[in-house]
């Protein structure tokens, strides 16, 4: 074994790692749609008088994993008897593409014109309210809005656009796949 190797790089090395031992999170699903959740045991009642829903999931996540800085193990165990498990990673700093650089003549008008970007919505329903949606071509991620709607603008001038040129949305934990074309 060969101790003084550099350490390989992996795609992911810019991601905070995850713990070892991560908090366990059991939500039961009732068969009138309400939610329980417990974290290691405990229970994570919700706030006020009110319960927990299929369509509070989101912010029942986002209180738990503390707006997503938090990595843990989610268990659902639908009323149906199946059971969904998947890790919910901390959010880690989405970093802005760099605008391909021109150079410009130093003139007054220059300094204060401003580029309009060309922005495309792309929009598809059927995700879990506020999971992470994967945008690809790989360009940015979204998160599915209150109602399981996710939406993305696309900067066309930050991609090789072609007309009828696809994106694909895809939610990390529904698993919902929707196919767009931009034109």
């Amino acid at each position: 074994m060969n101790l003084t190797s550099p350490r390989r790089s992996h795609p992911n090395d810019d991601e905070q790692p995850v713990p070892v031992e991560l908090p366990h999170v059991l939500v039961t699903v009732a068969s009138n749609g309400t939610l329980t959740a417990t974290v290691d045991g405990t229970p994570f009642p919700a706030p006020g008088e009110t319960a927990w829903t299929r369509t509070t999931f989101g912010p029942l996540m986002d209180a738990i994993t503390k707006d997503r800085t938090v990595a843990v193990r989610v268990e659902v165990r639908e009323c149906d008897g199946s059971v969904f498990t998947d890790i919910i990673h901390p959010r880690t700093p989405r970093r802005a593409a760099p605008l391909p650089k021109r150079p410009m003549p130093e003139t007054r008008r220059s300094r204060h014109a401003r580029r309009v970007p060309r922005l495309m919505e792309v929009a598809a329903d059927g995700f879990v309210p506020g999971e992470d949606v994967v945008v690809a071509v790989i360009v940015s991620h979204t998160d599915a809005a209150g109602t399981g709607a996710a939406r993305a603008l696309i900067n066309l001038d930050t991609l090789p656009y072609d007309a009828g040129q696809e994106v694909i949305l895809l939610g990390r934990i529904s698993g919902t796949f929707a196919v767009r074309r931009l034109t």
